[in-house]
């Protein structure tokens, strides 16, 4: 098994995830957004909102991506274990067919929601419930399980509450969910998440795929096979998988810089159990990226509305907690600013 030096992965890895030299022009927006697909709206945000690849544009791309998916160049679904999420439509077959939950038979309630959205061509939960007699509790876990299978399709342009829902395939019937196997699917979209991750280890690439863990490993035992990735080791990032074109990747430099980063962040997905095992005995908001590593977390009651930030959590020597104060309170101050949130305790300490 091969050994690669930390710096080259992490450096790598901050230059393609954007948060090197942020985007300064939104022509370059899809090209970024299609290497980090799928994309979350912020976690913690309200129901609707845009999808966002946060800190990676020089610009607010809330804009940007309430037009994109007006104009249906990005397209809502459930991918990644049923999570919300956007992925460019001419991506949307791919990332169906990988990530699809399928129903091998719908049980009575869902087919009763699907034969109204059939009737009516298209319908809101309040139609709906007017065609069935169904309660409101009961049409929509339907409605978002045919969602996962990509049975039905949610037209979400907007941010406005009702919202039509559709059969599949009669708004997208050039996807062929059977157009190519799971496997090689899910090949093309792990080969895609490394190329963005550069490096991951089998709980990191579960934690973001969501995949089965026990298809998962046969898929990368296959993908090793066929040399479309390579077992490595990184030291102290432990054992996993890179792309064959990255093996030579030399040591760099790791730019220095904090980023806040909320908990639907691909970073932040990809870590989400070590994140969990770290600061889990907490109630975190969000956490901190630190020179391309987590550590760090920023914890607190989430309420709607402005709210304070209980503890600043630093996992670094107390020389360098200090040093790098105002730096990450200035990172924490992009989503909690002053003096609408105020931090109550730095490391632990009340902060002054």
């Amino acid at each position: 098994m091969i050994t690669l030096d930390p710096t080259a992965v992490i450096a790598a890895r901050l230059e393609r995830q954007g948060l090197v030299r942020p985007l300064r022009k939104p022509d370059d927006y899809l090209t970024l957004f299609a290497r980090l697909q799928p994309v979350s709206p912020p976690y913690f945000s309200y129901p609707g909102s845009p999808p966002q690849l946060t800190h990676r544009p020089g610009f607010d791309d809330k804009a940007l991506t309430d037009e994109l998916r007006s104009e249906r160049i990005i397209i809502k679904g459930r991918f990644q274990g049923g999570t919300v999420s956007y992925v460019r439509a001419e991506d949307l077959e791919l990332y169906a067919i990988a990530c699809r939950k399928p129903l091998a038979r719908l049980n009575a309630r869902q087919q009763t929601v699907l034969q109204a959205i059939q009737n009516l061509g298209e319908a809101t939960p309040r139609q709906i419930k007017e065609e069935t007699g169904l309660r409101n509790k009961e049409i929509m876990p339907a409605l978002h399980r045919l969602q996962e299978a990509f049975i039905v399709y949610e037209d979400q342009v907007d941010t406005e509450w009702e919202r039509n829902w559709y059969e599949f395939f009669s708004e997208w019937p050039e996807v062929n969910l059977g157009a190519m196997s799971w496997d090689q699917a899910a090949a093309q979209v792990l080969c895609r998440f490394l190329k963005a991750h550069v490096f991951a280890t089998v709980g990191q690439i579960k934690d973001w795929s969501r995949f089965a863990v026990r298809s998962l490993k046969n898929l990368l035992e296959e993908m090793v096979q066929n040399e479309r990735i390579v077992a490595c080791r990184v030291d102290g990032l432990g054992e996993g998988y890179i792309l064959p074109e990255d093996i030579s990747l030399q040591p760099a430099s790791v730019p220095q810089g904090v980023f806040m980063l909320h908990k639907a962040d691909l970073l932040v997905r990809s870590h989400a159990s070590e994140l969990k095992a770290r600061f889990g005995d907490r109630e975190t908001l969000q956490y901190l990226l630190i020179d391309g590593a987590f550590n760090g977390a920023v914890v607190g009651h989430w309420r709607i509305g402005p709210h304070d930030v209980e503890d600043v959590v630093v996992d670094l020597p107390a020389a360098q907690q200090k040093a790098r104060r105002d730096e990450i309170l200035a990172a924490v101050a992009f989503s909690y600013k002053p003096p609408f949130s105020t931090v109550l305790q730095y490391a632990g300490k009340a902060d002054k």
